[in-house]
């Protein structure tokens, strides 16, 4: 069998398979169980299998690197395009070998199973983050129904909270002071699970030599430069420091025509939680700025006055992410650049 090209539709059981030959013609269609899956790819000769970039994506990639096969890991929003009538496995798998053989296609680096573990840490901090931002705001709404105001703020409400419970006059019945120690327990146990999970991220970033020269730029910690290293395996595929902003959502949306260009908000498309990251951080330098003369506090400064507070967060966080590309790639640490 002349195959040169196969897509290959994920999902949990079932798994849909199209093979083109060199001329594009598809030369095999087949649906397999995931115990299947891999003695077939073995006895396969080696080819370029594409995949949608989702979830088990790199774990498979992985393995069928392990059988010699070149992997294209692809974005659904390519492989729409390619699709030809309805939705369903059949034809999503032939859009996905149609669109893995373009030279034009961007794929996504297969990640180590030891970068996924880092991003994992990551996941499930942010997870709790939410969940304990939803415990406090239901504490807050169950005891609004007694008369009961919170002031606004994690920390207030945290330092609040013992206070209420410990107050025997203010009117709240027995069951109701239950379930609020109860969901006050789970606060309590959130933070310190996130605590751990900050901990465990100050140690990767700080054992980590990439990791390490990202944190010398000014906003960038311990969050941005691990989470960097595990998304980004190799900063090289981005073609320059913009491209890489862009990929973050960093970069504004053009609306160009007849010559005439127009640059609109950012796109935010990419990976939110480094955007998220980023930003946060830019705003940490930007709120430290105080009267600091070097040439970024001035640029910042004069573009806080000039389009305003929000504009200049993002293109702090602009800023930093082209750094980030520009420290990986050239392997530099951070110089800062001198006073006016």
């Amino acid at each position: 069998m002349n195959l040169t090209t196969l897509g290959i539709d994920l999902a949990k059981t079932s798994f849909s398979l199209v093979g083109m030959d060199k001329h594009g013609k598809v030369i095999l269609r087949k649906t397999l169980k995931r115990a299947q899956l891999l003695p077939f790819i073995a006895q396969c000769s080696p080819c370029l299998i594409g995949m949608e970039a989702c979830s088990g994506a790199h774990y498979w990639g992985r393995e069928f690197h392990k059988l010699g096969h070149m992997v294209g890991i692809m974005a659904c929003k390519f492989i729409a395009p390619f699709r030809k009538g309805g939705k369903n496995d059949n034809n999503d798998a032939e859009a996905i070998c149609e669109a893995v053989s373009r030279s034009t296609i961007w794929f996504v680096p297969v990640k180590t199973a030891e970068q996924q573990a880092q991003l994992c840490v990551h996941r499930v901090r942010q997870g709790l983050i939410a969940e304990r931002t939803a415990l406090i705001n239901q504490l807050r709404g169950l005891l609004s129904e007694f008369g009961i105001v919170m002031p606004k703020g994690r920390y207030p409400a945290q330092r609040e909270i013992p206070l209420i419970l410990e107050d025997a006059n203010n009117g709240l019945p027995m069951l109701a002071r239950q379930m609020i120690t109860n969901l006050w327990e789970r606060i309590k146990i959130a933070s310190e699970q996130i605590l751990f999970y900050d901990r465990e991220l100050r140690k990767q970033a700080h054992h980590n030599a990439v990791a390490k020269r990202l944190l010398t730029i000014p906003g960038v910690g311990e969050q941005v430069a691990s989470g960097v290293v595990a998304s980004v395996p190799d900063p090289s595929l981005f073609k320059n420091s913009r491209q890489f902003a862009a990929w973050l959502g960093l970069v504004p949306r053009q609306y160009t025509t007849g010559g005439k260009i127009r640059l609109g908000r950012i796109t935010k498309q990419g990976d939110r939680y480094l955007r998220m990251c980023l930003v946060h951080g830019a705003r940490a330098v930007i709120a430290n700025l105080k009267d600091k003369q070097d040439k970024v506090s001035c640029w910042a400064r004069e573009l806080i006055s000039r389009r305003g507070y929000l504009r200049a967060v993002v293109a702090m966080a602009a800023r930093n992410a082209r750094l980030i590309w520009t420290l990986m790639v050239k392997q530099e640490d951070y110089k800062a650049q001198p006073t006016n």
